[in-house]
């Protein structure tokens, strides 16, 4: 699994780009079905945005961007977008099952 950090029009220091990374890592750890992870960091004028692009296997991806005042802000932001999108399509496919199950034991009882 890969984690890419990327800067625009900026120069992104060790300490923002080590908290991108933890973060990143976090996403890993929660949600294994994760290939690669990669975060843009990027500043226009006074804006800070931050897009995090993750692959996921059966060529699922998922794209969070968010802008606010301070970096790491956006960075929370945007993996808290992102880890909201790969819950609802583990809990897809997770439900989806149990609910077909649920749905032949409901049969065989006669309900």
């Amino acid at each position: 699994m890969t984690v890419e950090i990327t800067a625009r029009h900026m120069d992104a220091t060790a300490a923002l780009q080590d908290y991108a990374l933890r973060k990143a890592e976090g996403l890993k750890q929660e949600f294994a079905q994760v290939e690669s992870i990669h975060v843009i960091l990027d500043v226009q004028k006074h804006r800070h945005i931050a897009e995090v692009v993750v692959q996921a296997k059966h060529r699922h991806r998922s794209e969070a961007e968010e802008t606010a005042d301070n970096m790491k802000a956006a960075i929370d932001a945007a993996v808290d977008k992102t880890e909201r999108q790969l819950r609802r399509l583990r809990d897809k496919t997770q439900d989806h099952k149990a609910a077909m199950r649920q749905t032949e034991i409901e049969k065989e009882r006669g309900l």
